[in-house]
């Protein structure tokens, strides 16, 4: 049997420096510091490193890359950890590395499937966009699901780019970057070694799917908002995490928000909104902060959006829910919103026997349980959809409250947990994309901050700054939820997860080809 000869590869350690200078890149394109334009070349560096190699080096390099990568996004998690957790610095680092390397078994998975398909004859050009994008699938959804810095997400300020996420969900947005790594790194090798084919068809569809892709944008970016105004008001009433959920501070908490709902509302009709566990007590069971609630409302006229924990008793079990009480101008409650999805080891800790050492961040109240279904909520204009803390960066939530009439999504988060690091705007990110994804706008309060207001095509039309109080005030145009992905939802994520398989199921036919013998570069 005659040995596959590979193009010479970089030195051992050279690949891995390589792939270590993939992942800071790719740090650095999301925020902070969020320098969008890196993304588009970031991978180049690890397809580099990559050549030459077998599947299983391939694997190890781009796993060390996925490491660099995410221990780098999620540095932040430490605090949540040690500060809020009450866990050892040394547990903490375990655990958040743990994570991180749990995260960078799939750019490992896909790069090394990549050398694989090489050896079949299909081509990175091919191969590596469509991986690139079923993994980011696979892990949105694997293990209750992780969808942070999904690679799309970089380009959150692009607005004429990420119009097509009406179309595609951010997935398209990903698989644009994935293909442009993939044609840069293919030119950068001609450059380097004439006797290289030049990637003409790569450039060409990529320039091709850039001028559709823009055009779409620019086209959707001027077309009018015809929806109906609604005027909003975020409260930020930066309530310190230590103190949130202490019984003594719950006086000075409404006051709080009182005082900041009495000085921004102008006007009747307001859609005033509140964060997440605005009211850190059961809004249920303690009558007089209800009463001074609903009353608010009814002074101001105006609907009332809040946070707060509800119970549901069925039969001897009681269950803890994360929820939005919207209370109309009249001072009823129009109706709950629960949390569908839920924060591990934030709201309940899975596998509580395997994880005796942790707590639930969110103290003084029994492990939540997750909504049952997505209900959006009735007020006088329109209905609107609760997006309760991360649950924003769910596409497949965000779309099941649109699905289902919400002209409207709001979202309200307590971001506190995250100090003042780049988290903050990392999550504010993701929800440009729940807006354009849907056609609708979307108004976010949180405790801390950054609370914001984002129009239907992606505009950032105010944001407040971190660990302050504030208030912002703006008017949005309801939108009517009718795009592409409100009425199919992924369909272009599931038909990469089609050709991942079949990839997958073309590397692993028999082959003449030893199982650790390095892989052809491939040609495209």
């Amino acid at each position: 049997m005659n040995k596959v000869t590979a193009p010479p590869g970089e030195p051992v350690t050279l690949r891995y420096l390589l792939a270590a200078l993939s992942g800071a890149l790719l740090a650095l394109s999301f925020p902070r510091p969020g320098l969008s334009i890196v993304a588009w070349f970031a991978l180049l560096p690890l397809l580099q490193a990559v050549i030459g190699a077998s599947a299983r080096t391939a694997f190890k390099v781009a796993f060390t890359g996925g490491v660099v990568a995410y221990a780098a996004i999620l540095y932040w998690l430490n605090i949540v950890l040690i500060s809020y957790g009450k866990l050892h610095w040394t547990v903490s680092a375990s655990l958040y590395l743990v994570l991180a390397a749990y995260l960078a078994l799939y750019p490992a998975v896909v790069v090394s499937l990549v050398r694989r398909a090489e050896m079949r004859g299909i081509s990175s050009l091919c191969s590596f966009p469509v991986l690139w994008v079923a993994g980011e699938l696979v892990r949105s959804y694997l293990l209750t699901g992780f969808p942070w810095a999904n690679l799309g997400y970089t380009q959150y300020r692009t607005l004429p780019l990420i119009q097509i996420s009406d179309l595609t969900g951010v997935y398209g947005v990903s698989f644009l970057i994935a293909f442009a790594n993939v044609v840069f790194h293919k030119g950068w090798v001609w450059f380097r070694d004439k006797d290289a084919r030049y990637p003409l068809a790569g450039v060409l569809i990529l320039l091709a799917l850039l001028v559709l892709s823009l055009g779409y944008g620019f086209s959707a970016l001027n077309r009018p908002d015809s929806g109906k105004l609604q005027r909003v008001l975020l409260v930020q009433g930066n309530i310190a995490q230590d103190v949130k959920w202490n019984p003594a501070y719950q006086e000075a908490t409404v006051r709080t928000y009182e005082r900041l709902t009495r000085q921004g509302c102008q006007s009747p009709d307001t859609l005033v909104v509140w964060p997440e566990s605005a009211l850190p007590f059961y809004l249920q069971g303690e009558p007089r902060y209800a009463a001074r609630v609903t009353s608010l409302a009814t002074e101001l006229k105006s609907c009332l959006v809040t946070g707060s924990p509800a119970l549901e008793r069925e039969g001897a079990l009681t269950r803890y829910l994360n929820s939005a009480f919207l209370i109309s101008p009249t001072g009823g409650v129009l109706g709950r919103s629960d949390k569908l999805h839920l924060v591990p080891f934030g709201e309940y800790v899975p596998l509580a026997a395997l994880f005796p050492f942790v707590n639930k961040l969110v103290a003084g109240i029994g492990d939540f349980s997750p909504g049952k279904e997505a209900v959006p909520l009735p007020m006088p204009g329109g209905r609107i959809g609760v997006l309760i803390c991360f649950e924003a960066i769910f596409p497949e939530v965000a779309r099941s409250y649109v699905e289902r009439g919400g002209g409207l999504l709001v979202n309200i988060t307590n971001d506190a947990w995250f100090g003042n690091s780049s988290a903050p705007y990392q999550h504010l990110s993701m929800t440009v994309f729940r807006a354009v994804e849907n056609r609708v706008p979307l108004v976010r309060a949180a405790n801390t901050g950054i609370s914001a207001v984002i129009d239907s095509k992606g505009h950032v039309r105010g944001m407040t700054p971190l660990f302050a109080e504030a208030t912002l005030a703006a008017e949005v145009r309801r939108g009517e939820g009718g795009s592409f992905y409100t009425r199919h939802g992924d369909l272009f994520a599931l038909a990469c997860l089609g050709g991942a398989l079949a990839i997958v199921i073309a590397c692993f036919m028999k082959s003449a080809l030893p199982s650790d013998a390095p892989l052809p570069e491939g040609e495209g």
